[in-house]
């Protein structure tokens, strides 16, 4: 079977995962603790944002693109409403996936558990908006 995507949700979901970010790690929410934590310091030259800008917009909308295929999959198995699958096949994809690579990677890492719950709890509000962009505009014919 071969999903039915809608690709103007997944550029629209992909697009913001931007807006999420620039709110999440804005210096009045928790950019401050962030860069803190995580040791970065900006260079304050706008320059050195546009290479991972470019590869946060690609890896976004294959996060999308991979998020609407399997919210297909999931509607056409599971029947039901295309929104409550695409919002649990978000949550499940991100457990699974996201937050579980990111604590391994951290324990290893050995970043402070801070900086992992930060940053797996902004995967899960990114991941949840993109599945409620995905679930209210299904592809046409769903």
């Amino acid at each position: 079977m071969v999903p039915d995507i809608n690709y103007w949700a997944v550029i629209l979901a992909t697009l913001s995962t931007m807006i999420v970010g620039s709110i999440w790690y804005t210096p009045k929410v928790f950019g401050n603790y962030w860069m803190k934590a995580s040791g970065v310091t900006p260079s304050g030259n706008a320059r050195d944002a546009v290479l991972p800008i470019v590869t946060t917009v690609i890896v976004s909308f294959i996060t999308a693109w991979v998020l609407a295929g399997a919210t297909f999959i999931a509607w056409k198995f599971y029947d039901g409403g295309f929104l409550g699958n695409a919002l649990i096949t978000g949550v499940v994809l991100w457990a699974g996936f996201t937050a579980a690579r990111f604590i391994t990677h951290d324990a290893f890492d050995r970043r402070p558990n801070g900086l992992t719950v930060l940053n797996i709890a902004h995967e899960l509000v990114t991941v949840l908006v993109m599945s409620v962009i995905i679930g209210v505009w299904p592809p046409a014919g769903v």
